[in-house]
Parts: structure tokens; C-alpha cells; sequence
């Protein structure tokens, strides 16, 4: 038992570094990228079979391949994205029993930012503006469908945050924004079955105020479209809170709606 346990710490160990050498390979490369077979792995690295699939392993814990089984099979690549991210904090947040309320609070500290910078760009007029302006008409035609009128909206949201030019903050808020995004959607969805999702009033003042907004960082004017741009978040917010501030976030927006069905409440 012993030497068997000593056999298989090397293995490891070289699983390891090969899995570091192909993480380093993926984020090295553009979205065409594909790993070799692992007949090729085998010789390029002159290591035997269980190494390369233990190495494998090692990359589809992190998310960064899905390798397939049988005669079709092989390896994956998953470049990682703001989606991914959100995932992997949202199992933090979830671990760490964090409240909606509290990944509510912090989106109000810095996504507004986001709105501010966009206003600050140069380019507005020919980057942003166009693309706003189609999503906002785009959720205006879906005021009667609760749940595919919270997904448009959602992207408005989204498009704001895209267009803030500093990578890491860019990067930061976006991987927040899709994890709230999750739960925003699986709240419309329970709400919608239930037959209590905000009225088309409130949906219709949405798109109104995403309008102001735009207009706002079309004029550049920075502080002014972070200012209403943080009303407008704590409002929209504040419809889920009011319902599900104690509920834990959820890192999968799939898994997001028995956990909101679980822990919701009412207050009036």
C-alpha cells in the first residue's frame, strides 16, 4: 500500500505540470484553438496515458475543456468569460452564504461607474449610443412578457458595462452583472408563474428611464448618467429584494430558482 501510494504521487505531479503547460497554451490562444489528441499529447510530452487524462481532468475541473468520451471523443476548449467568472465567484458567494441583498449593494457601488465612463468616451456617438438605443427597443416591444422583457432589459445593463473601456473593471463588474442577472431572471420567471410580475407600467418606466440614461451619456454628461443610472438600479433592485433579500445567492441560474422559491417571502 505504501509503494502503490508513492506511484502515484509522481503521476500527479507531472499531471500537473502538463496541465499548466496546456492552461498556459488556452489562455495564450485566440478562440480557434484545439488541444492535440491525446495520442499527440502522449508523445509531445513523452508521458504515459493516465498523466495526460489526469491532466485533462485537472483542466475540466477549472472549466477550461469538456473532454468526450467514445469514438467522437476529445477534448474541448472553453476560452474562460465573464460567465464563467460569474460562476466561479458565485460558488464563493454561495459557500460564503452571501445574501442577494449584499451582491445587490455592491453592484450599486460600482456599476453606475460604468455608466459615468461610457459618457466619457470619445467615441460615444458611433460605439455606444447605436447599441443602447437597439436594446432598448428591443425590451420595448416585450413589455407584455415578463420573462423576455427581464432578459432584455438585462442586456442593457450588460451593453453599459461592455462598453466601459478599463479591461479590469470591465472584467470585475461584468462577472457581478451576469451573477445578479441569474437571479433577476429566475425571480421574473417565478413571479411570472405565479401571476405577480410588475405591471406593464413599471416595465414601460424601465424603458423610459434606460432612455434617459442614454441620453444622458450621449451628452457626455458623466456624473449626471451615473447619478441616475444608481436610481435606477436600486429601483429596478429593489422589486427583487422586496421578496428575496435574505435569500442566499445561487451560482447557477438554473439553480437560482429553487433557491429563491425556498427562501422568498412577501413583504407589502
Amino acid at each position: 500500500m505504501t509503494s502503490a501510494r508513492r506511484g502515484r504521487v509522481p503521476q500527479r505531479r507531472i499531471a500537473e505540470t502538463v496541465a499548466a503547460e496546456l492552461r498556459a497554451r488556452i489562455l495564450a490562444g485566440d478562440d480557434t484553438y484545439r488541444l492535440p489528441t491525446q495520442d499527440q499529447l502522449v508523445q509531445d510530452f513523452g508521458v504515459s496515458y493516465p498523466s495526460i487524462r489526469e491532466a485533462l481532468r485537472i483542466l475540466e475541473t477549472e472549466g477550461l475543456v469538456t473532454v468526450r468520451r467514445g469514438n467522437v471523443g476529445g477534448a474541448e476548449v472553453h476560452r474562460p468569460d465573464e460567465s464563467s467568472a460569474a460562476y466561479h465567484l458565485g460558488l464563493a458567494l454561495q459557500g460564503a452564504r452571501v445574501t442577494l441583498g449584499d451582491l445587490a449593494a455592491g453592484l450599486r457601488m460600482l456599476e453606475p461607474t460604468c455608466a459615468a465612463e461610457c459618457a466619457r468616451r470619445d467615441d460615444r456617438a458611433e460605439a455606444v449610443i447605436p447599441a443602447l438605443v437597439e436594446s432598448i427597443d428591443r425590451s420595448a416591444e416585450l413589455l407584455d412578457d415578463g420573462v423576455a422583457f427581464t432578459h432584455a432589459a438585462r442586456e442593457f445593463h450588460d451593453l453599459i458595462v461592455s462598453f466601459t473601456p478599463n479591461q479590469t473593471v470591465r472584467y470585475v463588474v461584468s462577472t457581478l452583472v451576469a451573477l445578479w442577472s441569474g437571479q433577476e431572471e429566475a425571480w421574473a420567471e417565478a413571479l411570472t408563474r405565479r401571476g405577480e410580475y410588475p405591471s406593464r407600467d413599471e416595465a414601460s418606466e424601465a424603458v423610459r428611464t434606460h432612455r434617459r440614461i442614454v441620453r444622458e451619456i450621449e451628452a457626455g454628461k458623466a456624473e449626471e448618467a451615473e447619478r441616475l443610472y444608481r436610481v435606477h438600479l436600486a429601483a429596478t433592485q429593489q422589486l427583487v429584494l422586496d421578496r428575496f433579500d435574505d435569500g442566499v445567492v445561487n451560482a447557477s441560474s438554473g439553480g437560482a430558482r429553487p433557491a429563491i422559491q425556498s427562501t422568498s417571502h412577501t413583504r407589502r
